[in-house]
């Protein structure tokens, strides 16, 4: 992570009393959780204080032996909404250089990716998706109106929103110029 960057003190705090919060609802010790992830007791001692730039990957490794998917490791303890993170995960050496994980759906089966173009006054009707099935849409150009139910949210660019998507939705360009977003659908 950038040495700089405001967002990376409250990342490490997250992760700091994730890892200890979970280590200790699952009765496990420091050097239990060492040997279980593979991650020396010194950096684990200083990840729960707070102290150590992580790597990505030494945090996927971490999860698994907490038996916990990546997110919940850099989340806000006090999230309310499980599958809105929006916390940076990244950062590299220039201050441009940065990956924020938006969001996160578990998936039964797979994902989707799509890559989304609405005309001006273009408007997609969705009927129900079966039970279990989630969205993620991420804005990256002009602005989108998303119907789920009936209630209208209007996405900006660098916006999302996550749903799940047993219900009827729509996605509407009420703009004048195109929009385009990318569409995960959570299987």
């Amino acid at each position: 992570m950038h040495k700089d960057s405001s967002r990376q003190a409250s990342v490490l705090q997250h992760v700091s009393l994730n890892v200890r919060r979970l280590r200790n609802t699952a009765g496990m010790s420091q050097s239990v959780l060492a040997e279980r992830s593979g991650v020396s007791r010194r950096m684990l001692v200083a990840i729960e204080a707070g102290e150590k730039n992580v790597s990505l990957t030494t945090l996927d490794a971490i999860a698994q032996a907490l038996g916990v998917v990546f997110s919940t490791l850099i989340q806000a303890p006090d999230q309310r909404d499980p599958s809105r993170i929006d916390e940076l995960a990244w950062a590299g050496e220039h201050p441009q250089s940065k990956a924020v994980l938006l969001a996160s759906s578990s998936a039964r089966r797979e994902v989707e990716i799509w890559e989304w173009t609405l005309a001006p006054g273009e408007r997609y009707a969705s009927e129900a998706d079966a039970e279990g099935w989630s969205e993620q849409i991420y804005v990256a150009a002009g602005q989108l109106t998303l119907v789920i139910e009936g209630t209208e949210y209007c996405l900006e660019v660098g916006q999302f929103h996550v749903f799940p998507s047993n219900c009827r939705y729509a996605y509407r360009n009420d703009g004048h110029e195109p929009v385009r977003f990318v569409r995960n659908v959570v299987i």
